[in-house]
């Protein structure tokens, strides 16, 4: 079955009274829209894994079935999974509790699997809540690309796997992603995360669908400037105003002119942002825009 496919995956849920969900927000947020409570009564865990979990949808599928859905990290090159939230643990003898879960965080990393953040330019470590480059080390750690050590070299260093993921660990030891290196822009000599627009701007809309993009074309003066893609009719003054208002820095704010709209957001077949096609569209809308 397809997973994408809510009408069918509700009524399989239903059928077979399945107790764990485990897709990517794209997948959550298509079974929020078509799946009723009543298909999804017997689901007791939820997982989201692939992309960044929202809040607004995490909130919404909170909300709609009772159940929170945990968030886990991994990649390709690390057998996939780093790590995951998982249910809290409570020893009533001795009256602890262990929490498993953190909003908006990735979990602990699974045992045997280290983590740490460090500079991306020096590779110095960083503080506990600092953001930084995150490098994972452990059993899951893939031996190399294929007949490739010029690439593998580039990301594997002393044992440590360099993931491209801004990061910050707290000081329970949950990691918290917060963007990819490859989602910031360089605007006026300053770094200016896409992924943080982007959950601003769904905030200020209220949405929980992945109606917007943010990547960033090529600007004569400033190198780069942002550029967003939206699905929906949106009052663009409106919501510029109203980033405004949130108090975000200015660099990190569009455009006017830097807001398109789209007929769909390019995504990849597994639910996740088509970053390379998101930001081609974006520049030929662009270019578009500044030769009409």
């Amino acid at each position: 079955s397809n997973p994408i496919d809510a009408a069918v995956i509700g009524k399989l849920v239903e059928k077979y009274k399945a107790t764990i969900l485990m897709g990517t927000p794209t997948f959550l947020g298509a079974y929020l829209r078509r799946c009723t409570a009543g298909q999804f009564a017997s689901i007791r865990y939820a997982v989201a894994g692939a992309e960044k979990l929202k809040k607004q949808l995490s909130d919404a599928f909170h909300e709609k079935y009772g159940v929170v859905p945990f968030e886990g990290y991994g990649a390709t090159e690390l057998s996939p999974i780093v790590s995951v939230g998982y249910p809290g643990f409570a020893d009533e003898s001795r009256n602890e509790y262990q929490v498993g879960y953190k909003a908006g965080k990735v979990g602990h990393p699974i045992p045997g699997v280290a983590v740490k953040v460090v500079d991306p330019d020096t590779f110095e470590q960083k503080a506990y809540n600092e953001e930084g480059l995150l490098l994972v080390k452990g059993p899951n750690v893939m031996k190399g690309y294929l007949n490739d050590p010029r690439k593998t070299a580039e990301v594997i260093r002393d044992g440590w796997y360099i993931t491209g993921d801004i990061a910050a660990i707290d000081e329970d030891g949950f990691v918290q992603i917060t963007d990819r290196l490859s989602r910031f822009s360089k605007i006026g000599g300053e770094m200016v995360p896409h992924v943080k627009i982007e959950e601003k701007i769904m905030e200020v809309l209220g949405a929980t669908d992945p109606i917007v993009a943010v990547t960033s074309v090529a600007d004569e003066k400033k190198g780069e400037r942002l550029a967003v893609l939206y699905t929906e009719d949106i009052d663009v003054d409106w919501l510029w105003e109203a980033l405004g208002k949130k108090g975000l820095p200015n660099l990190w704010i569009p455009r006017k002119d830097g807001f398109y709209r789209v007929d769909a957001i390019p995504v990849l077949g597994t639910g996740k942002f088509d970053l390379k096609g998101i930001k081609a569209l974006a520049a030929e809308l662009a270019g578009q825009s500044e030769s009409g």
